[in-house]
């Protein structure tokens, strides 16, 4: 009898502290949830170490679009004396692409950390699916005896930072979205029985391009205004006006030969980059703009990919409901991401201890009131005796309670275009599982964790380092080039940081793609000084103030 005790004594220690999170509209978050559920430490590693798994290769079996990985791999890498795989291997080599893995390159995927790395720069590597040629984001997935290949949460949330794999910081250079362009071009004229004869695939693999193809038909797509931005939003409400009007109701993919128009979306832009997942420990709205009310920021994620997938909705919640683990694992490694230090890459002693005190007194009278609070090590009792990296760190954050809604003027457009998926709150899986949108009239003040990697800066990229935040709107550059981290020393200005520009640019990085020009629409970068740091028309922080307040921005 005490054996039995004490087995189901131990079974249910092991989850005695699990939880289900309040994801209810304004529901409080009074201290930062790293532990989403609340699990044991046993199983909160677990959870955090399947849901990274998940985070890289894609989980949803039902996903939309999953064309065949063989037969597409062959037809580009192997020499062949068929004419047509031959022209096709002319074509694909004229774009620059030789091997498989230099599309997923081109796509903006990154390379799995070393194995060596440890911390924020470290995952567990999915063994089963893992091939050295492969990079982050790109995975295959099994389905009636063929396999198919996607992209995960990493090829749109993982980076790489001056050598080292991010996973849950923003791309810098995603292109999934020219992937949904490319591959609705190309298979949407692809017979699949052609296919078949051309490459060899088998009769699943067919089935496989037959099914992305007709699911296909229900995605709207929209090409970024510039690269480093993400037309996900887009492509959810227009693949949303692509389907059949009862469709609300029935869940199928059906497509209707007439689209819907969309007011907002068809004419006007509303990109916006990746977020970083480290902040949504604080918050408890989603998005740029907080329009997201209620509902697991994960799980609603995962319906918005799949609409933009075409998938059939009931097959995707019947995978939902049968799933429930691995939104919660993806749940738990994606609330526990942490930022990167900037002390990982540069000696703490480049960082002036006292000009960082005193951007901290900078901060908390002009940004502290929207941003949050960041107790600081250096503040505590015997802090001196501590190495200066130890000193530097910050050892709390108080943000927001209710996370705020601010317009500081910053480019309307991608909050405008929220209007257009508020039809998701009709959607029969929104309401069963309490998913509520609204569009907003601002965007959040985000906390400022991390905030050195996240350059270049706003929702919309339109700012290329912190100096430049701080600067008068008019006085703002209007154009700069963007560039890969990739060399500490010349790929980023470490006092103003973020991009170099004018004279310190790198020349690789001056090409058209590369060039981002703040007065295209949606591309503005208006807003955040008037009221912050501009007051009756005049400045109130010195040059010292902001090279001070710059430092104490790098220490968060």
């Amino acid at each position: 009898m005490k054996f039995i005790s004490f087995v189901v004594f131990v079974l249910t220690c092991s989850n005695v502290f699990a939880s289900t999170p309040d994801w209810s509209a304004g529901a409080p978050v009074t201290a930062p949830r790293d532990n989403i559920y609340n699990l044991s430490s046993t199983d909160f590693a677990s959870y955090k170490r399947q849901g990274q798994l998940h985070a890289q290769v894609y989980p949803v079996s039902v996903t939309g679009v999953l064309p065949p990985y063989r037969p597409i791999r062959r037809m580009m890498e192997e020499k062949n004396t068929n004419p047509f795989r031959q022209w096709v291997q002319e074509v694909i080599n004229a774009n620059g692409f030789y091997r498989f893995v230099d599309i997923l390159k081109y796509l903006g995927l990154h390379d799995y950390p070393s194995s060596s790395d440890s911390g924020v720069y470290s995952v567990p590597y999915p063994q089963e699916l893992f091939h050295a040629e492969e990079l982050m984001g790109f995975g295959l997935i099994k389905r009636n005896g063929a396999e198919g290949f996607t992209f995960s949460c990493a090829a749109c949330h993982s980076s790489n930072l001056f050598g080292k794999t991010v996973l849950g910081m923003t791309n810098r250079f995603p292109r999934a979205n020219e992937f949904f362009i490319r591959a609705q071009k190309v298979i949407s004229l692809t017979d699949p029985f052609l296919f078949q004869a051309y490459t060899g695939a088998t009769d699943a693999e067919r089935e496989l391009l037959a099914i992305s193809r007709e699911h296909l038909q229900s995605v709207g797509l929209k090409q970024p205004q510039a690269l480093g931005l993400d037309t996900s939003l887009a492509q959810v409400a227009l693949s949303l006006n692509r389907r059949a009007k009862d469709d609300y109701a029935s869940y199928h993919t059906l497509y209707q030969a007439h689209p819907r128009r969309d007011a907002n979306l068809d004419s006007q832009p509303a990109d916006s980059k990746p977020a970083v997942w480290w902040n949504l420990k604080y918050k408890n709205r989603w998005l740029s703009d907080g329009s997201v009310l209620s509902g697991n920021p994960i799980f609603t994620n995962i319906i918005w990919n799949e609409i933009g997938r075409g998938v059939d909705l009931h097959e995707l919640e019947k995978w939902l409901a049968e799933n429930q683990k691995v939104i919660d694992e993806l749940t738990t490694a994606v609330f526990s991401s942490e930022a990167p230090l900037i002390t990982d890459f540069i000696p703490a002693e480049k960082i002036d201890l006292g000009r960082a005190k005193l951007g901290e007194i900078v901060f908390k009278n002009n940004c502290a009131k929207c941003h949050g609070h960041y107790d600081k090590a250096w503040s505590e009792e015997g802090s001196e005796n501590l190495p200066l990296k130890e000193q530097l760190k910050t050892t709390r954050v108080r943000y927001k309670e209710t996370t705020p809604v601010i317009d500081v003027g910053t480019d309307p457009y991608r909050r405008l275009g929220m209007k257009s998926l508020e039809q998701l709150n009709d959607l029969t899986i929104s309401k069963r599982n309490n998913i509520v949108i609204k569009a907003q009239n601002g965007y959040v003040p985000p906390p400022l964790v991390g905030i050195w990697a996240r350059w270049p800066y706003f929702h919309n990229n339109s700012v290329p380092n912190l100096c430049a935040v701080l600067t008068r709107a008019e006085e703002r550059p209007k154009s700069y080039y963007s560039g890969h981290a990739l060399n500490i020393e010349t790929d980023f200005d470490l006092e103003c940081n973020g991009y170099p520009l004018a004279e310190k640019t790198p020349k690789a990085w001056k090409t058209q793609t590369h060039f981002f020009d703040t007065t295209r629409p949606g591309l503005s970068n208006a807003g955040h000084d008037q009221k912050i740091f501009i007051k009756d028309g005049k400045e109130i922080l010195s040059t010292e103030d902001t090279r001070n307040l710059v430092l104490f921005l790098q220490t968060l």
